[in-house]
């Protein structure tokens, strides 16, 4: 499994011209699964999301974890984390988890997130989203579980 978190001070998800979810300062979170993901995986990131220490304190330093900040989390399914591009022109996404073993894992994620004591807006599973997303920094990273 593989996040790709980014620092915020705003973003939100538009699905066919609806707003249907946006937060204020907090995560933009994009989650993507591959087969071999289990519920661990999504345990183990959602706990590091949670308090990962990535906002400055009073001194500037990257101190502050989301729950410290009282910051909220943006999280959107994302297949194309798992595309190859190292032959061709043409991303490859094979690696990427079917729908039917994707979802059940994004939702365990989001659960375990809110389970976490964060504030939660997500996309829909598999649905053409735009994502605006405010970078603070900006600082992204990517976070895989093996």
């Amino acid at each position: 499994m593989r996040v790709l978190v980014q620092r915020v001070s705003s973003s939100s998800v538009t699905i066919d011209g609806e707003c249907c979810g946006a937060i204020g300062a907090g995560l933009n979170i994009l989650v993507g699964i591959t087969h071999s993901d289990t519920e661990a995986d999504a345990k183990y990131l959602a706990e590091k999301c949670v308090c990962l220490r990535i906002f400055e304190d009073e001194a500037g330093k990257m101190n502050r974890s989301l729950l410290d900040i009282g910051g909220e989390a943006l999280i959107i399914s994302q297949f194309t984390l798992y595309g190859d591009t190292t032959q061709g022109r043409r991303p490859f996404f094979g690696d990427a988890a079917r729908p039917e073993i994707a979802e059940p894992l994004y939702e365990k994620f989001i659960g375990f997130v809110k389970a976490g004591g964060v504030k939660v807006a997500t996309g829909r599973f598999g649905a053409d989203m735009k994502v605006e997303i405010q970078n603070d920094g900006p600082v992204t990273l990517m976070i895989e579980s093996k």
